[in-house]
């Protein structure tokens, strides 16, 4: 059974970074993609940035240019690191993995607890 766990989270000031970082535990047969979503109060659950297996990038237009995810292979860990936060960006952090548990299997998501973000001064 594969695990993310989230860290990283945390109040800040706006202007101010935090790092977020999602470890996968567990058997998995193969990787296709990481990712960070967030969903604030009353809101839809939104992609924020995403990283495929071979390493390409998407991010949403909303954080483009102040967020920079990267990924670890040889840890199976993702990281978010987010610069000059804004009051908007205040949300529960989730991370998410697409992955074959198995050779035979087919691909499955798998989503972390969520950690949260609070940016206010």
């Amino acid at each position: 059974q594969v695990q993310l766990v989230e860290s990283g989270g945390g109040l800040v000031q706006p202007g101010g970074s935090l790092r977020l970082s999602c470890a996968a535990s567990g058997s998995i047969f193969s990787i296709y993609q990481m990712g960070w979503y967030r969903q604030a109060p009353g809101k839809q659950r939104e992609l924020v940035a995403g990283i495929i297996e071979g390493g390409s990038t998407n991010y949403a237009d909303s954080v483009k240019g102040r967020f920079t995810i990267s990924r670890d292979n040889a840890k199976n860990t993702v990281y978010l690191q987010m610069n000059n936060l804004k009051p908007e960006d205040t949300a529960v952090y989730y991370c998410k993995l697409v992955g074959r548990p198995t050779m035979i299997q087919r691909a499955t998501d798998y989503w972390g607890q969520g950690t949260q973000v609070t940016v206010s001064s």
